[in-house]
Parts: structure tokens; C-alpha cells; sequence
């Protein structure tokens, strides 16, 4: 999609182009323009020697731009009456300022706004309002066009525009018609694979596209996140994990799994860990425990040695409240299960 080097005459006074042409002073004088319409989202004037309307709207479906259809309608036309030339521009100039001129065009002419739009396609074939633009031009036209049309007539009694603005888009439907026979333009409803002569059909894909991996290395840990951590711990049992930067001898071998247990509320601040922000969960290395701290400041629980079996039966009897199977059968000798034998496969 190429965009027009300059801005587009739509009717006799009336332009439609981009922010940069509206920059282009060199240009504004060419086309004599008077008057300049701003529909962006940082709209303001940029030339003290013109009058203008600055329009703060965003180019997304839910933007409601049809409210401010009745003032521009009255700044474009009274300046066009006056003598005048305007121009409307957004930042692309293909729609937020092609729907407020498609809007002016069925005000000022008896063209529904599929028509109007054909109209300035022709000088811009680069129009294309997004949809939900295009719906707030249908429904303008279904509820709203009538009233418009009597008020306008009602505050510019004058009929001076008429006549040639009429003839200036019959002219113009004529010829969107031959250059839609010649692929010079397209109607919007290029098929799946056809090249658009445009480039402005935005043709939904039936695959999802896919994503391609990122080859770079992630940056080191210390500044790997962009989301910024609590300085407090918060509430919960989440454990975030960073890669160890102690070198091989030190490296961890297990996991103290008995700081994954709640620490409860810590006093103390935490503070930097050795991988540049948390701090690792405690471990074993290969010489002993290692001391270390969790990621709250706490200094590391050590693992409880594993009981033995004997502890264990003495310990269940003793919460049954029960006596002691020991007790009842000196003889009774408790002895760890047996290792299975090997199953032996004979060919």
C-alpha cells in the first residue's frame, strides 16, 4: 500500500491528506487552504495563519466519531461558502478523515455514504474507514442524515455548492465505475491469495499466523524481567525460580523441599540474593548444607533426619493411646520389607 504523496481534492474546496500534509506548508499554499480540520489524538494547530477544528479522536471501531459530525459539517461548509478551502486530515489520512468527509459529502448531496465513500476512493484510493466507522456512517445515514440535511439548510440558506457538488460526483461515481473495470481499484472484497490493487483489503487469514521464536540470548538475571517485583512478600505460596550463578563446585544437587512450608511473616528486610534479586532456595552441595536464605530473608530450615521404622510403630501406638506391640510380644522385632528378588528371564 502506497500512500498519496499529496492531498486528494475531493469536491471543488474540499481536501482530504495525512499529518504530513498538513506540516507541508508549501503545499497548503498551492492548494489555497484556508481552513484545516484535525481528527487525531494529539490534534492542535501547527500554522498561525490558518483557521482550525481540532478533533481528538483515536482510529478504533469503538471510537464514536459521529457526535462531532454536525460541527464539522458547519466548519467545512461555511468555509467553503466563504470562499474558502479545507482540509481534513488525520495521521494516515485513510480513515478518520475520509469518514468525516464521507459524512459531509451525504449531507451536502442526495449520495448515501457507500456512494460518498466511492467518491473520495476515487481521488484516494487508499480510503478505508475501519468497521466500526463504517457502521456509525450506516447508521447515521438511516437516523440521522434527514435532520442533518434540514439543519444545514436551515443555518446556510445559500445553495451556491449545490449545483456543482452534485455534478462533481456524478463525475466521480463514473469514473470509480471504469476503474474498478481496469483494477485500478477495488471494491474491498478481494478474495483469499488475489492481490489487492490497493493493498488496503484487510483479508482475515484461515490460519492463525505463527509466531517465530526468539534466537536471542535471554539478558542475565538481574535484568532479565521488566515487571517489577513487590518490595514486601506478598500473601501465598509462590516461589519464583532463577538460575544459580555460583560457580560448578557449589552448584545445588537437591532441593530443601522444607522451604517450600510457609515462613510465616518476616521482620527483617529482604535483601539481594545471589543471582541479582531473589534469593535461591536452600540446598545441598556436595560437601554438606550450604547456608543459605529463602527469598524472604529467612535464614534456611536444615532437613530432619529420617526416622526409623521402629520410631515410626512406637510413634503410632503412642497416638492410638494404646499399649505397645512391644510391650504385648517381647519377641515382636520390627524389620524393614524385604528387597524383592530379581525376576530372572529364562530364554
Amino acid at each position: 500500500m502506497v500512500l498519496p504523496r499529496e492531498a486528494t481534492k475531493v469536491l471543488p474546496g474540499l481536501y482530504v491528506g495525512n499529518y504530513r500534509d498538513s506540516k507541508d506548508a508549501a503545499q497548503l499554499e498551492r492548494f489555497e487552504i484556508t481552513h484545516i480540520v484535525a481528527i487525531h489524538d494529539a490534534a492542535r494547530k501547527l500554522h498561525p495563519d490558518k483557521h482550525y477544528l481540532c478533533v481528538l479522536a483515536s482510529d478504533s471501531p469503538g471510537q464514536n466519531l459521529s457526535q462531532f459530525f454536525p460541527l464539522c459539517n458547519d466548519f467545512i461548509h461555511a468555509a467553503r461558502l466563504r470562499g474558502g478551502s479545507v482540509l481534513i486530515h488525520c495521521l494516515a489520512g485513510m480513515s478518520r478523515s475520509v469518514t468525516v468527509a464521507v459524512a459531509y459529502i451525504m449531507s451536502v448531496t442526495n449520495l448515501g455514504w457507500k456512494e460518498a465513500l466511492k467518491v473520495v476512493k476515487v481521488g484516494r484510493a487508499v480510503a478505508n474507514p475501519n468497521l466500526g466507522f463504517q457502521r456509525q456512517l450506516d447508521e447515521f445515514e438511516a437516523f440521522k442524515l434527514v435532520e442533518e440535511r434540514r439543519r444545514l439548510q436551515e443555518r446556510f440558506p445559500s445553495l451556491a455548492l449545490a449545483p456543482s457538488d452534485q455534478a462533481q460526483c456524478q463525475r466521480m461515481l463514473l469514473n470509480y465505475q471504469s476503474m474498478i473495470i481496469s483494477r485500478d481499484l477495488c471494491e474491498g472484497r478481494c478474495s483469499l491469495g488475489q492481490v489487492c490493487p490497493t493493498g488496503t483489503c484487510r483479508v482475515a487469514s484461515k490460519r492463525s499466523p505463527r509466531r517465530k521464536a526468539s534466537l536471542k540470548t535471554p539478558p542475565p538475571s538481574g535484568n532479565s524481567s521488566p515487571r517489577m517485583l513487590p518490595a514486601t512478600p506478598s500473601a501465598g505460596r509462590h516461589r519464583f525460580v532463577t538460575p544459580c550463578s555460583a560457580p560448578a563446585s557449589r552448584c545445588n544437587s537437591r532441593v530443601d523441599l522444607s522451604q517450600l512450608q510457609d515462613d510465616g511473616p518476616s521482620t527483617s528486610a529482604p535483601g539481594p540474593g545471589p543471582s541479582g534479586g531473589l534469593h535461591r532456595v536452600g540446598s545441598f552441595s556436595n560437601g554438606g548444607p550450604v547456608p543459605t536464605a529463602n527469598r524472604f530473608g529467612n535464614p534456611a530450615r536444615p532437613l530432619r533426619p529420617m526416622a526409623s521404622t521402629q520410631s515410626l510403630v512406637a510413634r503410632a501406638d503412642s497416638l492410638r493411646g494404646g499399649p505397645s506391640l512391644q510391650s504385648l510380644n517381647p519377641d515382636f522385632v520390627v524389620t524393614p520389607p524385604s528387597t524383592p528378588r530379581p525376576r530372572i528371564r529364562r530364554s
